[in-house]
């Protein structure tokens, strides 16, 4: 399953007409635009003329079964046009105007009959207007489709930016682990080194056995050893990052898992800086928040 964007934007067009013996050929077009950009949960909002507005129910049901997240806007814009020829008026028009005169001048007989300019103009006022609700699906049809391919291709992209993110914490926590055993090993020393001369000035008369002080400074010095220890957190980043690749080669909806994973991944960073005792852990930790903040902003337009 492929991984979706909520940016995409994709229209379509349809048109509908309808030629008679006696009425005028007619046509009318109808054009349908979406656009997607990124949101928390599904919103959409429809713009429809008034001679459409009875499609809005099945237009938000194939909005809704294509999305699951982003604002999504859709536009629809009818146009007419009406063959220039003069409209040649039906037998049934004529009988009507006919009948409706005889009424009105048998009521008002000083009322002037009807012109030949008029009586065309009220048959071309009465012909048949043409349809739009089919031709207006089938457009909406083919622009969601269209979206959701336009989502896809985005999603495609911002799958291949997080990828290479995620190799690039791969090969900075590489780094990072073979410096442990040596940033322990150093701190330790410093530790125990620190730890005699304080001895040596604070407790120089006491009579207090080496061997207690020996084995009080190891204690002490494992101690700092495990507070200063990040083999843990390189453990669970190197996890978190397995899952977003796992989540990325799947697809599908995964956008709010993604946004959790960053969130843990930014955690197990801070803490490697927080417990930092080596200039190289430092630099390496400043380089994966500024990764993981690169993987969340794509992350935010992930569907």
């Amino acid at each position: 399953m492929a991984v979706y964007s909520m940016t995409g934007y994709a229209n379509a067009a349809a048109s509908g007409g309808e030629t008679g013996e006696t009425a005028p050929a007619s046509t009318a077009a109808v054009t349908v635009e979406a656009r997607s950009v990124n949101g928390r949960f599904l919103d959409l909002s429809l713009r429809l003329p008034d001679e459409l507005r009875g499609l809005e129910p099945a237009l938000r049901e194939l909005l809704t079964g294509a999305f699951r997240r982003g604002k999504i806007e859709l536009r629809v814009a009818t146009s007419r046009e009406t063959d220039s020829a003069v409209p040649a008026p039906t037998s049934e028009q004529l009988n009507r105007l006919s009948h409706h005169q005889g009424n009105v001048q048998g009521w008002l007989p000083s009322a002037r009959p009807l012109s030949v300019n008029e009586v065309l103009h009220w048959c071309k006022g009465g012909s048949t207007t043409v349809k739009l609700d089919e031709p207006a699906l089938d457009a909406a049809r083919r622009c969601i489709q269209g979206l959701r391919e336009a989502r896809a291709r985005e999603g495609a992209r911002l799958a291949a930016i997080l990828l290479e993110r995620v190799a690039r914490l791969r090969e900075l926590a590489a780094q990072a682990a073979p410096l442990l055993p040596q940033v322990v090993q150093r701190q330790q020393a410093r530790f125990l080194e620190r730890w005699n001369e304080a001895l040596a000035t604070v407790q120089a008369g006491a009579a207090i056995p080496a061997q207690s002080l020996h084995e009080r400074a190891m204690a002490e010095a494992a101690a700092f050893a495990i507070r200063i220890d990040v083999a843990e957190e390189l453990g669970r980043l190197g996890s978190h990052l397995d899952e977003i690749e796992r989540l990325l080669k799947t697809g599908g909806e995964l956008g709010k898992r993604l946004e959790f994973l960053i969130q843990e991944l930014q955690r197990e960073a801070n803490t490697l800086g927080s417990k930092s005792a080596a200039l190289e852990l430092t630099n390496l930790s400043v380089e994966m928040k500024v990764a993981i903040e690169q993987m969340r902003e794509q992350v935010q337009n992930v569907e």
